[in-house]
Order: structure tokens, then sequence, then C-alpha cells
């Protein structure tokens, strides 16, 4: 994490011209408020509204914290995270025991973001697994924050003090606070009220040019968000207010529709290329994770359909130059490019999943979460050891070692970026990667704008209960292994006739369902990437069956990378372990390094590739390590001339090697298993039979370079 403080009265006059250009193009974007904006000394403006902006609604609607329950596998996963360093912080992690957000006096940096990280991740980890200590804490912090809100409706760690007044270290406590009152409507009014108070305050610093540093100018989404909660649900007579907020948020910060246009965008990693924007952190992988909301936050207030356009581009553009097979992107610190030894920061994936999450709510396109699924059931495990006592802040595609790197290929990060720890190279991700879970399983179920709907959106073991519109209550229970099984049962109990709807990844190949034992059918998901069912009242049972094939995805340097369904298969490398450091305060928050005890130097021939299925009645506890998952493929592979850069980390992958060792079939395991990996490989052709009857396999071109395995 790279910290800067430049003040947005000192940009540079490049980032003054730019936004001065954009900020013309605002005048038609609201077609409801007559407004009127006269700069003073750039930094600070007027804006008269008269009239209220409406908000464009959410193509579809988040269910109430604690009405979605992780069941099965995903449920055993919420718990070990809960009893790893997440649920043990509060104990004897400073920066949560002792964090200045309760009146402690740690924290790590002026964006007074760890407790509020930790509160953000922590109210939804407490209530999806009934942990009441988790819950008390959670309490206990929101109260302390609310009771010390001072006269001018300032909320955090500064009231009291001389420390700078900076809006970004809130938001992450309004989304934490917001679940709570979901969970607890109780809360509503005193948390409604603070938040208003807090809006005042805010809007006025905002009109000074106050309370924006350089993160904050990036982050600015998030709290627009918070602001439409509030327009949506508890506006109190205060729409123009908010909008009006919204509306200096966005023309304070960082021009995402830009930043993510193809005129802009960078098309290789960044450290030698001129930011055009003169901001740095408009490049930096998490900012640019947490601005993937900008847009569609945005389109909300100014109903511009460009802004759903320019985000739609944006993602595209992101996983075409940066993008990498566990879903992810690269970013160690900035946009990092394709090669596969560059790092992937864990805070940037548990921002990106959210991210994806809010895209499809407002656009209803199921490439975002196709993309999200992809995230949690790989680069989200793999960043963790499997107990969840540590993790990296950098993730490789291609990881051979997990230890001190000097050198080391990550230019803006340390050399410990990589080990598994505590915290290594920076706390961050310490605090905020526990959201990751959580949210994901939050954001599993939605219903329809009208209400009348419900939509299984994320696939895996949940259940939910519900009331939809008309006072029609539901219940589903989904009974899966998925994604370690291409099978889905679903049991839905509802009190009236409605539309139930399931998200079908692009992934799957020849899926069927059967409703009520009845014949098989194709499936025929909608513009939205949803498959409809029509259930009646009573007690229904829908199977599904989602099979995949084998997928390779073209990877620089001739390499590929071999996906089947949400899974990145990768060669997991044997490893020793080597504790490094033991934290004082707690026994099992160690710091450890991994070297490889094998080689891992391998070509693959993918016309070889074969998918392999254990089936058992019960997944290990956790599943996410070496050899526990039961799914595999096989692959025809040989050892060849790759050599070891800086002494510790791979090379870029050789093009067109040639063999040094005899063929032989090497395990590809899912990625999120993987902790030392090879996950994109050269190519060879075997001279040998294809293994195990796997001749039945042939090559297919499809769209992106792409190449495709069918399994008759």
């Amino acid at each position: 994490m790279i910290l800067a403080t430049t003040a947005r009265s000192d940009r540079p006059t490049a980032w003054a011209n730019f936004s001065a250009r954009v900020w013309n193009d605002f005048l038609s974007l609201c077609p409801l408020p007559i407004a009127m904006y006269v700069f003073k000394a750039f930094a600070a403006l007027t804006f008269i509204t008269r009239g209220s902006c409406s908000l464009v609604a959410k193509r579809f609607l988040t269910l109430s914290l604690g009405e979605i329950r992780p069941t099965g596998w995903l449920y055993d996963q919420l718990v070990v995270q809960t009893n790893g360093v997440a649920g043990h912080m509060h104990e004897f992690y400073d920066l949560v025991s002792k964090t200045d957000w309760i009146g402690g006096d740690s924290y790590y940096s002026y964006l007074e973001e760890a407790g509020s990280y930790w509160f953000n991740a922590m109210v939804p980890n407490g209530v999806l697994v009934n942990h009441t200590v988790i819950m008390d804490k959670t309490q206990e912090f929101l109260d302390y924050v609310l009771d010390h809100q001072d006269e001018t409706g300032w909320l955090g760690p500064e009231v009291g003090t001389d420390k700078p007044r900076l809006l970004w270290g809130r938001y992450p406590f309004f989304f934490g606070a917001i679940q709570m009152v979901e969970y607890n409507p109780a809360l509503t009014d005193r948390v409604v009220t603070a938040f208003h108070k807090f809006v005042v305050v805010a809007n006025k610093m905002l009109r000074e040019g106050l309370g924006v540093d350089d993160w904050a100018q990036t982050r600015w989404e998030d709290f627009v968000m918070v602001l439409q909660w509030l327009h949506d649900y508890h506006p109190q007579g205060q729409e123009d207010l908010l909008v009006d907020t919204m509306v200096r948020l966005k023309w304070s910060g960082v021009p995402w529709e830009k930043v993510f246009s193809e005129e802009y965008f960078p098309t290789v990693a960044v450290e030698t290329l001129e930011n055009p924007f003169g901001l740095e952190l408009s490049w930096h992988g998490v900012n640019m994770a947490e601005g993937m909301k900008a847009l569609p936050a945005t389109y909300r207030f100014t109903h511009n359909a460009s802004d759903l356009r320019a985000a739609s581009e944006g993602w595209d553009l992101m996983f075409r130059y940066h993008g990498r097979p566990s879903g992810a992107y690269a970013a160690d610190e900035m946009l990092a490019g394709l090669e596969a030894v560059r790092g992937t920061e864990l805070c940037l994936v548990v921002e990106l999943m959210f991210s994806g999450s809010y895209l499809y709510q407002v656009s209803g396109d199921p490439k975002y979460v196709d993309r999200v699924e992809r995230v949690a059931y790989n680069a989200l495990p793999a960043t963790i050891t499997a107990n969840m006592w540590g993790r990296q802040y950098l993730a490789q595609s291609n990881q051979i070692a997990a230890k001190n790197m000097t050198p080391n290929p990550f230019p803006e990060d340390g050399p410990e970026s990589n080990i598994f720890g505590l915290e290594p190279n920076y706390p961050c991700c310490t605090v905020n990667f526990p959201q990751g879970w959580p949210k994901y399983i939050t954001n599993a179920f939605l219903t329809t704008e009208d209400g009348e709907s419900l939509v299984h959106l994320f696939l895996g073991p949940f259940s939910t209960s519900t009331v939809l519109a008309k006072n029609n209550a539901v219940s589903v229970g989904v009974d899966t292994q998925y994604p370690f099984s291409d099978t889905l049962v679903t049991t839905i109990t509802a009190t009236k006739a409605f539309t139930y709807f399931v998200r079908i990844p692009k992934w799957v190949i020849g899926g069927t369902i059967s409703i009520n034992g009845g014949a098989l059918e194709a499936l025929i998901p909608n513009e939205n990437g949803l498959q409809p069912v029509d259930i009646s009242a009573g007690t229904t049972e829908i199977v599904l069956e989602l099979p995949a094939n084998i997928t390779i995805e073209s990877r620089p340097h001739g390499s590929i990378a071999v996906h089947r369904g949400p899974l990145n298969y990768a060669f997991d490398i044997q490893r020793s372990e080597k504790v490094l450091k033991t934290d004082p305060r707690q026994s099992l928050a160690v710091d450890l390094q991994y070297d490889a005890k094998e080689d891992w130097e391998y070509a693959i021939d993918p016309s070889t590739l074969k998918f392999h299925q254990r089936h058992v009645s019960t997944l290990p506890s956790p599943v996410w390590d070496y050899g526990l998952p039961p799914v595999t493929i096989t692959v025809t592979a040989c050892l060849v001339d790759w050599p070891v850069d800086g002494d510790m980390f791979a090379a870029s992958p050789p093009e067109n090697p040639d063999c040094v060792g005899p063929e032989r079939v090497i395990v590809l395991s899912p990625f999120g298993a993987t902790k030392l990996r090879i996950s994109e490989f050269p190519v060879f052709k075997s001279n040998s039979l294809q293994p195990n009857g796997s001749d039945d396999i042939y090559l297919e071109q499809i769209p992106l370079r792409d190449t495709l395995l069918r399994q008759e």
C-alpha cells in the first residue's frame, strides 16, 4: 500500500484541465435538477439545486443480513475463518483490540481504515455463524462510534483529537452499520439519524474542498452507495442534499469513466508509464477494484446509460490486459500486466468480488457475477492458509516459493509480500480480507426489483428464508458440493406461487433441469443469465445438472491456463514449511515460508487433459488445501528448461520448449487449494499414447483466443 497526501487543490495542471472538461459534461446528465456551478479556486464550488433528482432503481435488490445462510462446505469455510485470525483479532491484534475507533491508540495510517475494515467484515461474519462474542464486539464498536459523534456530525477516531479529518476511512464503517440495521431493525433510527448528521458535515467539507485526499478521490463511490441507501430507504426529506452530496463526491474524485476508457486505459504494467490524470493512485489495483462500483453508482443519479457502457468497457479492458486465470487481475500496488510472476493483492480480490456483485445488481449483466464466482472459488482461498491464520499480501499465478524475495518481482512492494503470515508487507489485508466470504454469501440471493421473485445468483450450498411481495413467505435450501460437483438439488417452500430464478454460468454446456422428478429439460437462461422456474404454492424440488467442458485460456509466451467450470486448475507443488516468526500474543499467528520440494518446470500437452471426480459424501475440512478437493485434471507433461529469475521466482514460461526429461502424467488441482503452483504452462506435443482413454477429447476454437476441449 502506498500512502499519499496530495490535496485536491495541489493537483497538477493536467488534472485541472482534464477535470474542467469532464465538469462540462455533467450539466446534461441529470435532467431533473436545475444546477449552477460556480468555480472558486477550482477546489470549491457553489451548487444550487431546485427540485430533486430521482435515482434509477437497481435491477436486483439484496436481502437483509441473516436471511441468507451458508450450509455444507461453505458454512464450514466460514467456521474455519471464524476460528482463524479473523475471529480472534479482537483478542490480540492491536489494530483491532486497541483501535482508536473505540478509544484505543492503535492505527496504521492517517487513513483510519483499520478499525472500520474489521467492523465491515466481522458484522456479517458474526451473524452468519451466530458467533455471539463477535456480534457483541461489533455492537460495542457501533455503540462507541455513535456515542462519540460530535456536534458537527463527524464520526470516527478523529473526534476530540487534532488528527486530519479525511472522509475515506468512514466508508467501511458505514457499510458495516447498514448491515447491522438490516439484521436488527431496532437500530434503524439511531444509525440513520447519525448518518444524516454526518451527511451535513460531509457536504459542507466538500463545498470547502476539505476531507478529500488522494485515497478519497478514488474511493468516493463507496460513500455514494451509502447515500443511495439513505435515499432509497430513509431519505427523511433530504433527497436534495443526498443527491447534491453524491454529485460533489463524483466531481471531487477520479473520473472513472475516463480511467476505464480505451483512450486512457494502460495496456501493460504501468511502472514505466506516465499517468495521464496526474494521480498515480488511479492505477492502484485496490482503488480500481473499488472504482468499478463508481460508474453503476453514478448511473443511478445521472440516468445516463453511457455510465453503464463505460463500466462494461472498463471491466473488459481490465481483464484483457491485466487478467489472471484465477479470475482476478494483477496489481502489485499498481496495474501489473499479464506476466505470471506479478502479484495480485488480497484486498483487491475481496473488493473485486463486492464490486462485481454490485455491478450485476445495477446492470443485470451476467459477466460480472460469472467472474465473481471464479474469483471466490480460486483467487480468494489461494491467498490464505487452509486454517485461515495466515494470508499473503500478493499472490502469483506461477508461485514456486513464498519467502523473502530479494530482489523481488514487485516494483512497489516489499520482498516478503508473498509469504503467508499475520501482516506481511502491510496490515490492510489482515483486517480487510475477512469480508470476502461473508459478502459473497450475503449477495448469493437477490430479489427482482418488484420484490415478487427470488434469484439464486452465486452457486453453492445455501439456505434462505424471506418474505417476497404480496406477503409470500419463501424458504429455499440448496444441497450441493458445487463447485466440486455439477449437481444442485434445491428445495423451495412458498405460501404463494412465484417465479424463481437461478443463474446459469456461461461455462455450462448441456445443462438440464428437472422439477419434482419430471423429465429433464434443457436450460434456456435469459439475458441476465437466469433460468426462470415457475414455483407453485407448497414444496417444489429442482435438480440442476451443470456440466462443463475443460477449457484452455491463452496466456503470454504461448502458455496456457486450464479451467473446468468455475475452477482454474494448477500444478500443486509439494512444499516445505518454515516458521519465520510467531506473534508473542497469539501462538497460532505465525509467518510461514514455503519452498518447493519437487520439480515444477513442466510443459503440458493439452490434448491429453482429462477430468476426474471422487464422489464423497462429505468434503474435508478445510477443503482448500493440498490434495483435498475431490476434483482433479490429469495431463501428460514433461520437464523443460525453465529458468529461475532472482534466484527464487519463475521466469516467463518458455516458448516451444523441448523436453529434458521423460513424459509423465501429472495431476492438476483447483487453484484455490494451492499455495505453491504453476497455473500458466508452456505447451508441448506428446509422443506417447494419450492416457486413460482421453483420446475421445478434441479441440475446438472458441472466441477470445481460447481453445475448448470437449469430453463426449
